[in-house]
């Protein structure tokens, strides 16, 4: 039946290409193709094949590609290398490399794979653990040693990998307090099926302490305040430390109360190593006995637990911690946006008015959010114009006229959507500045929206922010804007962030359309609105979308009494959230949105916030700083509106939303496509 349907949907397709001016010769023997591919029918698609090479059909090369991988098995070394030599310069090259290096890592020819894998650009830690293993074979001696990162990991590895880590076992260079390590790892992230296979390699391993495990992830609590496990072996310390993370991931004051139970009967570096975990999950909760307890931790803090750390001082306003906390990152983590931006203005606050300047300029040439912040901060920022380039149309020209956009372009016709972008992704890897707007200009005059602003952000110097930021269906978003009386700049900045504009995304959750509502957030708010006649397709219609999700956005608004950092925070995560994110005092906006606890809504309303900011000055808006746009936060004293009724909370979905984009130099291609 699967397969019938795979066929189904290629005739379907082709024939809705048939009916339009976009169908080209060689469509329908492609589509077919790929069904045949799917169907694993080698005998169809060596049929197909040969009719799109004799045809010079633009795609045809995928189909060899396809045809190749169903035969790789059966393929002889050298005819495999061929074929990828001939298409280097189309992006599935590196695919097949990389599932050429598993063939000869299963059959053990290490000097054929040792041979080809310096070609292999891609990241698969089934071919790194394969590569470490054939360095091994092979003679090189610090090889396993240095394959420590691919054991000393949170998930789950290729299954491959076990007969690396076996090898690292036997030569005594995976140590049992590496094992230790990899299961502390596990059940911090409570991978519990990771961490019982992880125990089966300690030495002191019996079959029946899986059932302790399984107890202590059942019931935490119970387990501690019965003292049902011994802290005397090693795995009893870590069933212990796990349960009393369990609890302190949820009560803070439930864990301590444990925790002064058992205390006399931990070691010192397991007490730290639990008031460190507490103190991530308090200063997550906005608690203010966080800062003491990360005191009580130590010196060995995870770059989470130094982040949280320094959020904590934030919310406290302690600035000179924070720039204690910040000075014991280490220099990647200290590098990053939002550390050198908080670093500087807790100088400031300390009279270190030239150290916090040097770094507030630096950052403040770089296009994002703490960027514009930083701008802020330095007077006279704001009335500089921002540098703009336009791509000439022979620049423009040139870059439609190179293959792997012309393959593209044909892929994008043909909804191969994933295929489309790598072509795009492979054929811009290298380009410059004024390339990419060509590129993101190509892209724009496509209608290709999302393709327009990954391309036009990854500019270093010259920027075109018309690409970056630019204004589709405004005939339509003006007006439902100003009935709902909210700030236009924001919904664009919304609608960027859920969508990049393109109207057919849909999530895994189910939120569509433009603005990704949820199906039941649409319906409730069509009746709010009075859309008698509304039915679940209408979410899909461009005005409908718009309309319902201007209409959400200042109910949410007036929800959180006109915040609109608190509104993003609710359009993402819920109402009820954001506002229990607010602290007991007025709070600075961008500290309430620095210390958002999901990881999600802080990036998300930091983005949208900044795209608000660059979205008024291109609708010709009255600009206001990104500061003034964060304002201040009330304290929880203020009066808020709790009606969080009817469907208040329904689109809080987009917390988990893998749909919802997050704004990136590159562009993601992960996928289980071939």
């Amino acid at each position: 039946m699967r397969y019938f349907s795979l066929f189904k949907y290629a005739v379907l397709l082709f024939a809705s290409l048939s009916n339009s001016s976009y169908a080209a010769n060689g469509d329908e023997e492609f589509l077919l193709a790929r069904a045949a591919y799917n169907q694993k029918n080698v005998i169809a698609l060596s049929e197909y094949t040969q009719q799109l090479q004799h045809q010079k059909y633009i795609l045809a090369p995928y189909a060899e590609y396809w045809l190749i991988l169903l035969n790789l098995n059966d393929l002889d070394n050298q005819s495999v290398i061929d074929f990828i030599n001939a298409y280097s310069e189309y992006p599935f090259a590196d695919r097949l490399r990389g599932e050429y290096l598993k063939k000869l890592a299963k059959v053990q020819d290490w000097s054929a794979f040792s041979a080809e894998l310096p070609n292999y650009a891609q990241e698969d830690a089934a071919v790194a653990c394969y590569a470490a293993e054939a360095s091994a074979v092979l003679g090189d001696a610090t090889s396993l040693e240095a394959a420590k990162p691919l054991w000393l990991q949170a998930k789950e590895q290729p299954s491959n990998c076990n007969n690396l880590f076996d090898r690292m076992q036997a030569a005594n260079v995976l140590t049992e307090e590496d094992i230790w390590a990899r299961f502390r790892l596990a059940l911090n992230d409570s991978r519990i099926t990771l961490a019982k296979g992880i125990l089966k390699r300690s030495k002191s391993y019996e079959p029946s302490q899986l059932k302790l495990i399984d107890k202590v992830n059942v019931n935490p609590s119970d387990v501690l305040a019965k003292k049902t496990i011994s802290f005397k072996t090693r795995l009893g310390r870590e069933l212990n430390l796990m349960a009393l993370s369990r609890v302190a991931k949820t009560n803070s004051l439930q864990a301590i109360s444990l925790f002064n139970k058992v205390e006399s009967a931990m070691q010192a570096e397991d007490k730290k190593a639990f008031y460190g975990r507490l103190a991530l999950y308090a200063a997550q909760r906005h608690e203010w006995q966080a800062l003491d307890w990360f005191k009580l931790a130590g010196e060995t803090l995870s770059k989470e637990q130094l982040a949280w750390y320094a959020r904590a001082a934030l919310r406290n306003k302690n600035w000179p911690t924070v720039v204690a906390v910040i000075s014991k990152m280490d220099a990647g983590q200290a590098e990053e946006g939002a550390w050198r931006y908080w670093k500087a203005r807790a100088l400031k606050t300390q009279k270190q008015t030239l150290e916090a300047n040097t770094l507030l300029a630096k950052l403040s040439a770089e296009r994002h959010f703490y960027g514009w912040l930083a701008q802020d901060e330095l007077e006279g920022f704001l009335t500089a114009p921002l540098a703009t380039h336009k791509a000439t149309e022979e620049a423009v020209q040139a870059f439609a006229d190179i293959p792997g956009i012309q393959r593209a372009v044909a892929l994008q016709r043909l909804d191969f959507k994933w295929e489309s972008k790598a072509e795009w992704a492979f054929a811009t890897k290298a380009f410059d500045d004024s390339q990419l707007l060509a590129a993101a200009e190509f892209a724009e005059r496509k209608n290709w929206h999302d393709l327009a602003i990954i391309t036009a952000d990854k500019t270093t110097e010259m920027h075109d922010f018309a690409l970056r930021y630019p204004t589709p269906y405004r005939n339509i978003m003006k007006p439902a804007a100003s009935e709902q009386a909210i700030d236009e700049a924001w919904v664009y900045g919304i609608t960027r962030q859920e969508s990049r504009f393109i109207d057919s995304a849909k999530s895994g959750v189910g939120a569509s359309g433009l603005m990704q509502l949820m199906p039941a957030t649409a319906k409730w708010i069509a009746g709010k609105a009075g859309i008698d006649d509304y039915h679940h397709g209408m979410i899909h219609e461009l005005e409908t979308n718009i309309a319902l999700g201007t209409y959400y956005l200042r109910y949410t608004l007036e929800l959180m009494n006109g915040q609109t950092v608190m509104a993003t925070a609710a359009y993402n995560a819920g109402p009820s959230r954001a506002k229990k994110w607010m602290a007991d005092e007025p709070l600075e906006g961008a500290i309430y949105a620095e210390t958002i606890p999901f990881s999600e809504t802080r990036t998300y309303v930091q983005k949208v916030m900044a795209n608000a900011h660059l979205y008024a000055h291109q609708l010709g808006l009255k600009p206001i700083t990104l500061k003034q746009r964060l304002g201040i936060v009330p304290g929880k004293a203020a009066t808020v509106s709790s009606a969080y009724s009817d469907g208040a909370e329904l689109n809080s979905a987009n917390l988990t939303n893998p749909n919802t984009i997050n704004d990136s130099s590159t562009i993601e291609l992960q996928t289980t496509s071939p």
